[in-house]
């Protein structure tokens, strides 16, 4: 049951295929109440989203400002032009560039300095519900025979 295919809608395309620099971006305001500093301008391009909604792609820029965010879904993300300095809630900081990759778990605050602009593909994946996810471990951990995972 936990491995099955979905079966996907007949009208769903089996593949979504876009140049990221050709998708509309539309604004996308930073909450008022997490700038910290200058007046950042964010936009966003929604690029695809899965059948059962628990995941998408998007691209997302943004101008000069600081700003908290809260991650409240799991997001992967590619610097495509720019860069950010992130501060996680644990102090650790990181200036991601063109290139890199950085993965947020949701349900975290972080810190960003955007000194110029940054532009960045996000792949988002809504967490499992607790219950599901239990199952999910106990699935692999039987399958690979690590019970400690559990």
């Amino acid at each position: 049951m936990l491995a099955a295919p979905r079966r996907e809608s007949e009208d769903a395309p089996p593949v979504v295929a876009a140049h990221g620099d050709y998708l509309e971006l539309n604004l996308s305001p930073i909450n008022p109440d997490w700038i910290i500093e200058g007046a950042p301008i964010a936009r966003v391009g929604q690029h695809s989203t899965s059948a059962d909604e628990a995941s998408s792609t998007a691209v997302w820029d943004c101008t000069a400002g600081e700003f908290r965010w809260f991650f409240s879904w799991d997001e992967t993300v590619v610097i495509q032009e720019g860069e950010v300095h992130v501060t996680g809630a644990d102090g650790s900081t990181r200036t991601l560039k063109v290139g890199d990759i950085a993965y947020f778990r949701g349900g975290t605050w972080a810190t960003w300095r955007v000194d110029s602009y940054v532009r960045k593909i996000a792949f988002l994946r809504k967490p499992f519900p607790e219950p599901l996810a239990i199952l999910y471990r106990l699935r692999n951990a039987l399958r690979s025979g690590k019970y400690w995972a559990l």
